[in-house]
C-alpha cells in the first residue's frame, strides 16, 4: 500500500505521484489518499461567503496548486492504471467536505 496524504495538491505534476505508486505497487496493491474536496456545492459555498483569496491564496508560498474534485481525481488515477475502488468525504458535513478519502488498487 502507498498512502499520501494532503500531498497531491501542492504537487506541480500530480501524474508523476500516481505513476510512481503505480510502479513501486504489485498488481492488486493500493493507493489511499486524501486531497482538499472541490465539489460543485463547496465551491458554490465558497463563492457565495466571497472565500476564493482566503481559501486559495495564490500569495501564500507552498499552498495548493491543484483543486481536485472526484471526478478529475478518479480520472487521473485512471490514467495511471489503478481502478478507484472508494471515493468519499470526511470532515464536516456531506459535500461540502473538509477531504476527499480515494481508495485505488492497481489494475
Amino acid at each position: 500500500m502507498v498512502v499520501s496524504t494532503e500531498v497531491i495538491e501542492h504537487l506541480y505534476a500530480p501524474r508523476r505521484l500516481a505513476a510512481f505508486a503505480h510502479s513501486v505497487l504489485r498488481d492488486g496493491g493500493h493507493l489511499l489518499l486524501t486531497t482538499p474536496h472541490h465539489g460543485y456545492l463547496k465551491n458554490l459555498a465558497i463563492a457565495l461567503v466571497n472565500g476564493w483569496d482566503r481559501h486559495a491564496d495564490p500569495l501564500w508560498d507552498g499552498g495548493h496548486i491543484k483543486l481536485f474534485s472526484h471526478r478529475t481525481i478518479k480520472r487521473l488515477l485512471e490514467e495511471a492504471g489503478f481502478r478507484v475502488v472508494h471515493a468519499g468525504g470526511v470532515g464536516r458535513v456531506p459535500y461540502l467536505w473538509k477531504s476527499m478519502l480515494v481508495v485505488a488498487r492497481k489494475q
